[in-house]
């Protein structure tokens, strides 16, 4: 997510990363797609039951972002079951949002901005196709309230990405770019749109709108052929900060996964220092090897590691070696401006999840969702059957806490506390996060496949038994997360409080206490700037 200004932008870190993978690209023959969603709001998982309406209804519009009223629009006469960003039909949506020239921000009358698209959409889709059309039909009948954006949308055969940008005032609706991924290939967007050149005569691999080139031309902005329109480079162009911050982001993960050396040769684009450039990275890349959730899962706690802009070694990671840079992204010193590194794992996440869709299985055991709150490297995920669920843990709901409320029943809040008390010893606490984590997942892993068995059983007697022995499963782990892990910030509070490591002593009642300091490399440093300041002066 990312704010319309761009002061706010910058201060904000530049929201929300998004990977798409094709079932050829996976090892289970799935696909993928995953959300950070990143900014200050409450995180939790939203359910919008499936409902008929009369004809004539209207659906007030509230914005996503800021709750102000927007307007009303049409009702469909039956919309579909929704669990956070997956619908009965397994079928996903997700997002970035991208800047986008800045005289296309604002549409006066507007009504629909990008989260309200994207939920609507789920509710009335049961394909990507089909979301794609409805979603791009909206915003021409009832404007489009948000910034630039670029959109993942995928169903249980095929995942598309859509960049979309408002017309601006004056206007009506959205200029926009859809192309599917193909099987066999990965591609991910972090707040910079990415569709360059498309076919125009391939409906089965791009779908567009018809004005795309002609406004762009009516506007002044493009005066090439169409063969060479390019939508990012003409709507939203590459600038160094979102090279840096965004482009980067992919950069790595597509490093990750490919073969060495492959994407060496865009590593100067990705961190802005040849641009404007030709040699933009492709839009998608083919795996080495498929990829597994646990692979993804660990993929999304990125901070550039094994890159020269790893996080954790110089000044900023301070004295515990955190990968972490508190905001603003952009900092000025002396008169010149200078800008932090944006990785995927950021201390200010909402929530983030890896949506599988798995087409061999009946819809509501398919639709898997690994779900997880807050920062994506301290963030234990649980399996959330959101094809499936009529309702939603209680302690990821809406309706214990918020933003401003905090509540130690919500999931939110109780992840922030590990999160955040692992931020100031990192190289002490993350470790343990790290393997807590890895305990709970790989248990959930494992039940899942017998769960599932037992799923299909109920399923062949009555579909509406097996939903809801999945919606009870999907309550239950997710709440009984969230009482493990407050607990689990009980001890880690206990351990480390007061700077020291308290250690179990048996049978002693009380533990040995150590006092780990702050490291050989700290000390170097506060040496090398006051050599003399904290020297002990030796006695006679």
């Amino acid at each position: 997510i990312k704010w319309l200004l761009v002061p706010l932008l910058m201060g904000l870190c530049l929201g929300c990363t998004n990977f798409l993978i094709t079932p050829g690209a996976t090892t289970d023959g799935s696909t993928m797609i995953t959300y950070s969603a990143d900014g200050p709001m409450y995180g939790y998982i939203d359910i919008y039951p499936a409902a008929f309406h009369h004809r004539g209804e209207k659906r007030q519009i509230w914005n996503w972002e800021n709750g102000k009223y927007m307007g009303e629009i049409d009702e469909a006469l039956h919309t579909y079951n929704v669990v956070g960003n997956m619908n009965q039909f397994q079928l996903t949506i997700a997002e970035t949002t991208n800047e986008g020239l800045e005289d296309y921000q604002h549409q006066e009358g507007a009504i629909l901005d990008y989260g309200n698209l994207i939920y609507i959409a789920l509710q009335r889709a049961k394909t990507a196709r089909e979301a794609i059309t409805i979603m791009t039909d909206l915003v021409v009948e009832y404007g489009y309230a948000s910034a630039g954006e670029t959109f993942s949308i995928g169903d249980t055969e095929e995942v598309w990405m859509m960049d979309l940008l408002g017309k601006g005032d004056g206007y009506r609706g959205a200029v926009w770019v859809a192309v599917k991924v193909p099987d066999g290939y990965v591609t991910a967007h972090a707040n910079q749109g990415r569709i360059r050149t498309f076919p125009k005569d391939k409906p089965e691999e791009c779908v567009y709108a018809p004005d795309v080139i002609s406004f762009a031309r009516e506007r002044g902005l493009y005066t090439g052929t169409d063969e060479d329109f390019s939508f990012s480079d003409t709507y939203d162009p590459v600038s160094f900060i979102m090279a840096r911050a965004c482009e980067f982001r992919v950069w790595n993960w597509f490093r990750k996964i490919t073969e060495p050396g492959f994407m060496d040769p865009y590593y100067q684009y990705a961190t802005g220092h040849e641009l404007p450039s030709t040699e933009r990275m492709p839009l998608w890349v083919k795996p080495a090897k498929k990829l597994s959730v646990q692979d993804v899962l660990a993929q999304m706690r990125d901070h550039y590691d094994g890159t020269d802009h790893v996080m954790d070694v110089d000044i900023g990671g301070e004295a515990f070696h955190r990968p972490y840079r508190w905001s603003p992204l952009i900092w000025n010193y002396d008169g010149k401006e200078y800008i932090n590194e944006r990785p995927i794992s950021v201390v200010f996440t909402m929530f983030n999840f890896v949506a599988q869709s798995r087409g061999w299985l009946p819809d509501p055991i398919g639709g898997l969702v690994w779900f997880g709150a807050d920062d994506t490297d301290s963030s234990a995920h649980f399996p959330l059957y959101a094809a499936a669920a009529t309702r939603v843990p209680i302690k990821w709901s809406k309706d214990i806490g918020g933003v401003r409320d905090m509540n130690l029943d919500a999931a939110f809040w109780v992840f922030n506390l590990v999160t955040n008390w692992g931020y100031w010893r990192y190289n002490l606490i993350h470790p343990e996060i790290k393997n807590k984590i890895k305990e709970i997942e790989d248990a959930f892993h494992k039940v899942t496949k017998d769960k599932e068995i037992r799923a299909l059983e109920l399923y062949q007697k009555s579909h509406t038994a097996a939903k809801e022995y999945l919606t009870s499963l999907s309550e239950n782990w997710g709440n009984d997360l969230v009482d493990e892990w407050l607990e689990f910030f009980k001890y880690l509070f206990t351990k480390y409080m007061d700077g020291n490591l308290k250690v179990p002593n048996p049978p002693h009642q009380n533990p040995n206490v150590e006092w780990p300091g702050y490291g050989s490399k700290f000390y170097q440093k506060i040496v090398a700037e006051e050599p003399t300041k904290f020297l002990v002066k030796q006695d006679r």
